[in-house]
């Protein structure tokens, strides 16, 4: 992957290699619940002027080819207009990461934000500077500073799948937005009061010490495990099972970690997949885990392991 070639070897390519963007990202708007209230316009640049905000902007510094931009989808569901031009919405994020020797993509990050309200207006500009995240109108700032913020998440999570600590630079410029995030009526979820869940406590868990081990976490469950599961099965099951372990031993350290459930979910399937021929001994321990960090979803995975 051409992010991680050496600079040297990176020089010669970029000669030849027309570069592109990080992202290949979808924007989804479901507004049936406000359509009556809204010029239907309105929607549609929208959708046109975030897709372009999304693909088009350079969020790092490395080269992507084609082949590597990462696949990622924002689903926006416009619950209601409450008042001109400003909406409450929930949106859902979706990310995906191609495994290494296969055609299958795993799930990195599959999640829904219930606090999202914003501004918007036709004719309105999409714009986003990390040096003043608040804007000048922080509800049509928190549009942008919201999904900037997602999406240096995925990136986050997507160089830490391919190298230790790897994603440290870009959980750092999602935390600059939470300390910089916009202020006022109807605003929430980058407060650390802001519910149970919410963007705050999430990038917490990625940049405090104390979660260093979730790092880990994600280069043993995505390099060392599900790349080498064609050409070495065995060690790379071992792998897996070792970083469920290492995220039971985060969720016993601080019980509210909100990153372990948000990591195992769409998992399911993924690992009952995995260790359906696994030996008794590591289904045993693999139940055990699970049993600590899915319990949702333990009565599916008993059903196929045990």
């Amino acid at each position: 992957m051409y992010r991680f070639l050496p600079i040297f070897c990176l020089f010669v390519l970029l000669q030849y290699t027309t570069v592109a963007q990080e992202l290949n990202a979808t924007i989804t708007l479901q507004t049936s619940k406000v359509e009556n209230q809204v010029d239907p316009k309105t929607f549609v640049q929208l959708q046109s002027q975030l897709k372009d905000f999304l693909n088009q902007r350079k969020w790092t510094s490395d080269a992507f080819s084609n082949e590597e931009k990462i696949d990622c989808n924002f689903y926006i569901t416009i619950e209601s207009m409450v008042s001109l031009g400003v909406y409450e919405a929930k949106l859902s994020i979706v990310s995906n990461r191609p495994v290494f020797n296969s055609a299958y993509t795993t799930p990195l990050l599959n999640m829904q934000d219930a606090n999202f309200t914003f501004k918007y207006q036709l004719s309105q500009p999409i714009e986003f500077n990390e040096n003043r995240v608040q804007g000048s109108d922080p509800l049509a700032a928190n549009l942008t500073a919201t999904l900037a913020y997602y999406i240096y998440v995925i990136l986050g999570l997507d160089y830490d799948s391919y190298s230790l600590q790897g994603g440290k630079p870009y959980f750092n410029k999602a935390l600059n937005i939470v300390n910089n995030a916009p202020e006022g009526s109807g605003i929430t979820g980058w407060k650390s009061y802001d519910g149970q869940r919410n963007r705050y406590l999430l990038i917490d868990n990625f940049t405090q010490s104390g979660f260093d081990k979730l790092h880990s976490v994600l280069y043993s469950y995505y390099r060392e495990g599900l790349d080498q599961l064609v050409e070495k099965p065995a060690v790379a099951k071992a792998a897996i099972l070792n970083s469920l372990m290492s995220m039971q031993e985060v969720l016993e350290a601080s019980s509210n970690t909100m990153a372990v459930p948000i990591l195992m979910q769409g998992k399911v399937m993924e690992i009952i997949g995995i260790f359906g021929n696994a030996d008794k001994s590591m289904k045993k321990q693999l139940i055990t885990t699970l049993s600590a960090i899915d319990i949702t979803n333990i009565n599916k995975y008993k059903e196929k392991l045990e």
